[in-house]
């Protein structure tokens, strides 16, 4: 039913992916491939698209009223796909994860309080924590058996009567981690006994790879409900990350009182009307896409793992639990993370996230956005192979 190998064309379609390469990368080839940004290249659901159809056909595009039906399309969605119940009166609609958590800091923090982080994390954590005059807390995870785990022993250490917030991003990004309902627990019994508010950035949530299963935060700890904000987003799982629509969810009526005055304050409390109809549409409609879509994803996941490490001796992926973003260590090539950047870039002319930017721990680490039309994918690492074929003996 769905064709996700058909090649969409966007270059020249204000498609930041890849009408941006050239910009931020610097790679000014034409047939350059973008794997860096979470965006896919594949259509979105049919459902989407009708609903967007029945908006524009109507001719009308006024201010959005009410969102209710908004919210208990979540609420159902969270539901029927992971056993999360939830109110519709909890959810706060924003323009996005990243400008909810920067609502959400201005709403229980002040000026120079510390977030904490567990790093090699999302980027767009640290540039919203700065932006917002609060500091870094860095918390660095550790490898242990291919995945990524928390050290809350040394963020213990850490802590200091200025940190008032923890982000966590749950399934996390760049590694892919699944979190267990333990190592979910552990971290809440911590901002319980040290009084901080947990932000859980569960936007990727939907996107899980073979047998692996999500654990919401609050079905893991619901003791810390009274201190927990939860995000969730059709906008990855659905690609539709133009809608720039999010939702910070909270039991806590005060927090939540405080959330939205801070909403009211920045004059986000009017709704982009394009944006509601297509998330509200994927939550109802979008199951069967899903579906389709993750076993097609976890089969990139196979290639792009065998097909990389096999290209540059000595590199590895980390086993992705989650996400379409391969994370992928080249510290075993004996390159510096200068020289790997280069051969990806200039050589392979693939524009791929650097791992610095995802603070410590992510120097020697490069991640590959491989939710594109297998013959694409197939085109990168074949362009990956020859940039590393010295490696291997080869020219």
């Amino acid at each position: 039913m769905f064709n996700f190998d058909r090649v969409i064309e966007r270059r020249g379609t204000h498609a930041s992916k890849w009408d941006n390469i050239a910009k931020l990368s610097g790679i000014t080839a034409p047939d350059a491939i973008p794997m860096w940004v979470a965006d896919m290249d594949f259509a979105a659901p049919p459902g989407v698209t009708a609903a967007l159809k029945e908006v524009v056909d109507r001719g009308v595009h006024g201010y959005y009223a009410d969102t209710g039906t908004w919210a208990k399309a979540l609420t159902d969605w969270l539901a029927r796909r992971h056993k999360l119940t939830i109110e519709p009166g909890w959810v706060s609609p924003t323009p996005g994860i990243v400008s909810g958590l920067g609502l959400t800091l201005q709403a229980v923090s002040e000026p120079g309080d510390e977030v904490v982080v567990f790093p090699p994390a999302y980027h767009a954590f640290r540039r919203i924590i700065v932006a917002n005059g609060r500091r870094i807390l860095d918390a660095e995870l550790v490898e242990a058996n291919g995945r990524y785990v928390m050290d809350l022993d040394a963020l213990k250490a850490k802590l200091t009567p200025r940190t008032k917030v923890v982000f966590f991003c749950n399934p996390h990004n760049p590694g892919g981690t699944a979190w267990t309902p333990e190592e979910i627990r552990a971290l809440a019994a911590l901002c319980i006994e040290h009084n901080l508010i947990l932000c859980s950035d569960e936007i990727h949530c939907d996107l899980m790879l073979g047998a692996a299963r999500h654990t919401p935060t609050l079905t893991a700890a619901p003791e810390i409900a009274d201190r927990l904000i939860s995000s969730f987003a059709a906008t990855k799982t659905f690609n539709l990350a133009g809608a720039h629509v999010g939702a910070c969810v909270t039991s806590n009526p005060e927090l939540k009182r405080r959330l939205d005055a801070r909403i009211l304050a920045s004059g986000l409390a009017s709704y982009n009307a394009f944006g509601m109809a297509a998330t509200e549409a994927a939550w109802r409609t979008g199951d069967d896409w899903l579906d389709a879509l993750l076993p097609y994803l976890t089969k990139s996941r196979e290639l792009l793992d065998k097909r990389i490490e096999a290209a540059a001796p000595g590199a590895r992926s980390m086993r992705l639990d989650s996400t379409y973003l391969g994370w992928v260590d080249f510290s075993g090539t004996g390159l510096t993370p200068e020289d790997v950047a280069t051969r990806v870039k200039s050589r392979a002319r693939i524009f791929a996230s650097p791992g610095e930017q995802f603070g410590p721990g992510g120097a020697s680490w490069l991640r590959f956005n491989f939710a594109t039309p297998r013959s694409i994918l197939e085109e990168a690492l074949g362009r990956l192979d020859d940039a590393f074929s010295d490696l291997r003996g080869g020219r």
